[in-house]
């Protein structure tokens, strides 16, 4: 299949640079930094701070990890080329955005160190632990199909960072300006931000309303980037 042929290359490109350790580096610098600084004033055997904290990091991450991905290949006059193999919009899109949630998934696998640690020094509720990342995966597959609609927008990559960075910290922080708004428009605003939908998922709470809203979201990411590049045509 092409989508995994894509799907490769785009996830072997992000290692073949020093941008990808350099994001996972200061990625693990942050998250370490706020959890530790935290956790001994505290003294609580929990990644809450850690999972706090998170959608706003990614909010950072994630556009900076996409940026490059069409935008790139627009500027050099790559894509052109690559639509004269035998290749799909659909499969091109989905090649790349699996290559970005993949690498995300590669990037928190570190961070598995810090509940480990935690349990060694208190008793730690695991249950959370997985909620926490299952919506890490979740919130970072939400972002990357963000990320690559900024990108699909501009042959530039900076210009695709900030649009990207703006969508998702936008939909991270809506919730934080709910009391200037009216009562019959909090419900539904509040149910726009990511951040809401993901401290559920992260106190070990399943909702399907927090999964579909995800979902949601990537695949209007995804659609919105189908019908920018099938424009581009």
């Amino acid at each position: 299949m092409q989508f995994i042929h894509i799907l490769n290359k785009e996830f072997r490109l992000y290692f073949l640079s020093p941008v990808a350790y350099i994001v996972i580096s200061i990625f693990l610098l942050v998250t370490g930094w706020f959890l530790f600084a935290t956790f001994f004033l505290y003294s609580q055997a929990n990644l809450r701070i850690f999972f706090n904290m998170l959608p706003i990091i990614l909010s950072f991450i994630v556009p900076a990890i996409t940026m490059r991905l069409f935008s790139e290949e627009l500027n050099i006059g790559s894509y052109e080329t690559l639509l004269t193999l035998p290749v799909s919009f659909k499969e091109v899109i989905m090649g790349k955005f699996f290559a970005s949630v993949l690498f995300i998934a590669v990037m928190l696998i570190p961070t598995l160190s810090y509940p480990i640690m935690i349990s060694f020094i208190g008793e730690l509720d695991w249950g959370p632990v997985a909620g926490g990342y299952a919506g890490a995966i979740l919130l970072g597959a939400a972002f990357s199909a963000v990320g690559l609609f900024a990108s699909s927008l501009t042959r530039n990559q900076i210009i695709a960072f900030i649009i990207g960075i703006t969508i998702c910290f936008a939909l991270t922080l809506i919730d934080s300006i709910l009391f200037f708004l009216p009562r019959s428009l909090i419900g539904l605003f509040g149910y726009l931000s990511t951040d809401f939908h993901f401290q559920n998922i992260s106190k070990g709470i399943l909702d399907t309303r927090d999964i579909l809203y995800f979902l949601s979201v990537s695949f209007i990411g995804l659609y919105g980037t189908f019908l920018v590049m099938q424009e581009r045509n």
